[in-house]
Protein backbone atom coordinates (compact mmCIF):
# COMPACT_ATOMS: atom_id res chain seq x y z
CA UNK A 1 0.00 0.00 0.00
CA UNK A 2 2.97 2.45 0.86
CA UNK A 3 4.52 1.43 -2.25
CA UNK A 4 0.98 2.72 -4.66
CA UNK A 5 0.98 5.45 -2.58
CA UNK A 6 4.15 6.65 -3.10
CA UNK A 7 4.30 6.18 -7.03
CA UNK A 8 1.10 7.40 -7.17
CA UNK A 9 2.55 10.60 -5.97
CA UNK A 10 5.25 10.43 -7.72
CA UNK A 11 3.28 10.06 -11.10
CA UNK A 12 0.83 12.76 -10.02
CA UNK A 13 3.90 15.30 -8.90
CA UNK A 14 5.65 14.31 -12.75
CA UNK A 15 2.54 15.07 -14.50
CA UNK A 16 2.28 18.29 -12.28
CA UNK A 17 6.08 19.45 -13.36
CA UNK A 18 5.40 18.27 -17.11
CA UNK A 19 1.92 21.12 -16.66
CA UNK A 20 4.44 23.87 -14.76
CA UNK A 21 7.28 23.21 -17.63
CA UNK A 22 4.55 23.76 -20.33
CA UNK A 23 3.14 27.19 -18.55
CA UNK A 24 6.52 28.41 -18.06
CA UNK A 25 7.46 28.13 -22.02
CA UNK A 26 4.60 29.80 -22.81
CA UNK A 27 4.93 32.52 -20.70
CA UNK A 28 8.65 32.46 -21.80
CA UNK A 29 7.96 32.49 -25.42
CA UNK A 30 5.03 36.12 -24.80
CA UNK A 31 7.91 37.46 -22.50
CA UNK A 32 11.28 36.37 -24.49
CA UNK A 33 13.40 39.04 -23.04
CA UNK A 34 12.57 38.58 -19.23
CA UNK A 35 12.38 35.64 -16.53
CA UNK A 36 9.02 33.97 -17.26
CA UNK A 37 8.56 34.30 -13.63
CA UNK A 38 9.40 36.96 -11.44
CA UNK A 39 10.35 38.46 -14.39
CA UNK A 40 11.87 41.71 -12.03
CA UNK A 41 12.83 42.31 -8.78
CA UNK A 42 15.47 44.18 -6.42
CA UNK A 43 18.08 42.41 -5.15
CA UNK A 44 20.39 43.89 -2.15
CA UNK A 45 22.54 42.16 0.31
CA UNK A 46 21.22 41.43 3.96
CA UNK A 47 22.57 39.73 7.23
CA UNK A 48 20.84 36.14 8.43
CA UNK A 49 20.90 35.30 12.05
CA UNK A 50 19.87 31.77 13.22
CA UNK A 51 19.95 31.02 16.94
CA UNK A 52 20.49 27.73 16.93
CA UNK A 53 19.16 25.51 19.66
CA UNK A 54 16.74 22.97 17.78
CA UNK A 55 16.56 19.54 17.51
CA UNK A 56 15.25 19.15 13.82
CA UNK A 57 18.00 17.35 12.58
CA UNK A 58 18.47 19.87 9.92
CA UNK A 59 21.79 21.46 10.59
CA UNK A 60 21.06 24.44 8.59
CA UNK A 61 18.33 24.87 11.10
CA UNK A 62 19.58 23.69 14.60
CA UNK A 63 22.91 25.43 14.61
CA UNK A 64 23.76 28.90 15.20
CA UNK A 65 24.89 31.46 12.68
CA UNK A 66 25.66 34.67 11.06
CA UNK A 67 25.74 35.25 7.23
CA UNK A 68 25.59 37.77 4.79
CA UNK A 69 23.04 36.94 1.99
CA UNK A 70 21.80 38.03 -0.97
CA UNK A 71 18.14 38.91 -1.18
CA UNK A 72 15.85 39.19 -4.17
CA UNK A 73 12.42 40.22 -3.83
CA UNK A 74 10.06 40.04 -6.56
CA UNK A 75 6.49 39.74 -8.19
CA UNK A 76 5.84 36.43 -9.66
CA UNK A 77 3.64 37.83 -12.57
CA UNK A 78 4.95 41.16 -13.19
CA UNK A 79 2.19 43.25 -12.58
CA UNK A 80 2.52 46.95 -12.30
CA UNK A 81 3.39 48.23 -8.98
CA UNK A 82 0.41 48.85 -6.70
CA UNK A 83 -1.73 46.28 -7.83
CA UNK A 84 -1.66 42.83 -5.29
CA UNK A 85 0.84 40.11 -6.98
CA UNK A 86 2.42 36.92 -5.61
CA UNK A 87 5.61 38.29 -4.01
CA UNK A 88 8.59 36.38 -3.50
CA UNK A 89 11.55 36.36 -1.25
CA UNK A 90 14.48 34.30 -2.77
CA UNK A 91 17.45 34.32 -0.72
CA UNK A 92 21.26 32.96 -1.61
CA UNK A 93 23.29 31.86 1.73
CA UNK A 94 27.26 30.77 1.47
CA UNK A 95 28.17 27.28 2.62
CA UNK A 96 30.87 26.20 4.01
CA UNK A 97 32.15 23.78 1.41
CA UNK A 98 32.29 26.91 -1.21
CA UNK A 99 28.66 26.02 -2.22
CA UNK A 100 25.50 28.35 -2.01
CA UNK A 101 22.54 27.45 -0.83
CA UNK A 102 19.30 28.89 -2.08
CA UNK A 103 15.66 29.04 0.03
CA UNK A 104 12.63 30.13 -2.33
CA UNK A 105 9.35 31.69 -0.49
CA UNK A 106 6.65 33.12 -1.66
CA UNK A 107 3.35 34.49 -0.64
CA UNK A 108 0.88 32.53 1.53
CA UNK A 109 -0.54 31.78 4.60
CA UNK A 110 0.71 30.08 7.79
CA UNK A 111 -2.69 28.03 8.72
CA UNK A 112 -2.81 24.38 8.64
CA UNK A 113 -4.30 24.53 4.87
CA UNK A 114 -2.93 28.09 3.69
CA UNK A 115 0.78 27.81 4.34
CA UNK A 116 0.53 25.35 1.27
CA UNK A 117 -1.77 27.85 -0.82
CA UNK A 118 -0.15 31.11 -2.84
CA UNK A 119 -1.92 34.16 -2.27
CA UNK A 120 -1.64 37.94 -3.54
CA UNK A 121 -1.02 40.93 -1.22
CA UNK A 122 0.59 44.61 -2.50
CA UNK A 123 3.73 44.77 -1.28
CA UNK A 124 6.48 42.16 -0.43
CA UNK A 125 5.43 42.25 3.30
CA UNK A 126 1.74 42.84 3.80
CA UNK A 127 1.64 38.74 4.30
CA UNK A 128 3.76 35.54 5.35
CA UNK A 129 5.72 34.06 2.55
CA UNK A 130 6.83 29.83 2.87
CA UNK A 131 8.63 27.66 0.84
CA UNK A 132 5.49 26.41 0.11
CA UNK A 133 6.20 23.04 -0.21
CA UNK A 134 8.32 20.49 2.19
CA UNK A 135 11.93 19.66 2.97
CA UNK A 136 12.64 16.13 4.08
CA UNK A 137 14.75 15.99 7.35
CA UNK A 138 15.70 13.71 10.05
CA UNK A 139 12.35 13.81 11.91
CA UNK A 140 9.88 14.72 9.01
CA UNK A 141 9.05 17.23 6.31
CA UNK A 142 9.29 20.69 7.21
CA UNK A 143 8.62 24.05 5.79
CA UNK A 144 10.16 27.43 6.41
CA UNK A 145 8.11 30.80 6.64
CA UNK A 146 9.62 34.27 6.89
CA UNK A 147 7.26 37.08 8.50
CA UNK A 148 8.26 40.84 8.23
CA UNK A 149 8.06 42.56 11.26
CA UNK A 150 9.07 46.05 9.63
CA UNK A 151 9.97 46.69 5.41
CA UNK A 152 13.05 45.51 5.85
CA UNK A 153 13.08 42.55 8.98
CA UNK A 154 11.55 39.31 8.94
CA UNK A 155 11.24 36.66 11.40
CA UNK A 156 11.89 33.24 10.26
CA UNK A 157 10.42 30.41 11.77
CA UNK A 158 9.99 26.40 10.64
CA UNK A 159 7.19 24.00 10.84
CA UNK A 160 5.55 20.32 10.14
CA UNK A 161 3.66 20.12 7.66
CA UNK A 162 0.94 20.48 9.61
CA UNK A 163 2.38 21.84 12.92
CA UNK A 164 2.53 25.22 15.15
CA UNK A 165 5.60 27.49 13.92
CA UNK A 166 8.95 27.72 15.82
CA UNK A 167 10.54 30.87 15.08
CA UNK A 168 14.75 30.06 14.43
CA UNK A 169 16.04 33.53 13.26
CA UNK A 170 15.80 36.66 11.55
CA UNK A 171 16.54 38.29 8.22
CA UNK A 172 17.84 41.96 8.10
CA UNK A 173 17.50 43.45 4.77
CA UNK A 174 20.15 46.32 4.00
CA UNK A 175 19.89 48.85 1.46
CA UNK A 176 23.07 48.10 -0.61
CA UNK A 177 22.75 46.69 -3.78
CA UNK A 178 23.77 42.91 -4.60
CA UNK A 179 26.69 42.36 -6.88
CA UNK A 180 24.72 40.40 -9.57
CA UNK A 181 21.29 42.37 -10.08
CA UNK A 182 20.54 39.00 -12.80
CA UNK A 183 21.26 36.40 -9.96
CA UNK A 184 19.13 33.75 -10.31
CA UNK A 185 18.20 31.17 -7.71
CA UNK A 186 17.52 27.43 -7.95
CA UNK A 187 16.39 25.94 -4.69
CA UNK A 188 16.19 22.18 -6.31
CA UNK A 189 20.19 22.26 -7.09
CA UNK A 190 21.23 24.48 -4.62
CA UNK A 191 20.16 22.70 -1.08
CA UNK A 192 20.99 23.67 2.40
CA UNK A 193 22.42 21.35 5.01
CA UNK A 194 20.20 18.83 6.36
CA UNK A 195 17.12 20.66 3.71
CA UNK A 196 16.74 18.05 0.84
CA UNK A 197 14.01 17.80 -1.65
CA UNK A 198 11.85 14.76 -1.67
CA UNK A 199 11.70 12.64 -4.81
CA UNK A 200 8.26 14.23 -5.94
CA UNK A 201 9.02 18.01 -5.36
CA UNK A 202 12.10 17.56 -7.39
CA UNK A 203 9.78 15.82 -9.43
CA UNK A 204 7.34 19.01 -9.43
CA UNK A 205 9.86 21.48 -9.78
CA UNK A 206 12.85 20.63 -11.84
CA UNK A 207 11.24 20.41 -15.13
CA UNK A 208 9.68 24.28 -15.11
CA UNK A 209 13.56 25.48 -13.11
CA UNK A 210 14.85 23.04 -16.83
CA UNK A 211 12.60 25.30 -18.62
CA UNK A 212 13.61 28.38 -17.16
CA UNK A 213 17.06 27.98 -17.51
CA UNK A 214 16.99 27.48 -20.86
CA UNK A 215 14.48 30.37 -21.53
CA UNK A 216 17.34 32.54 -19.90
Amino acid sequence: MADLSTRSRETAASVGGAGLAAATRVVAAVRPAAKPLHPKGDVVTARLRRSGGHHTGSAWLDQAGSDEVLVRRSRAVGLPAGLPDIHGLAIRIPLQDGRQGDLLLAMTGRGRLTRFLLTAGRTPYSRPLTTLLPYRTPTGPKLVAAVARTEHRYELAYASAGGSWHPFGDLVLSSTQGPDPLVSFDPVRNTLPGLDNYDWVRRLREPAYRTARYSR
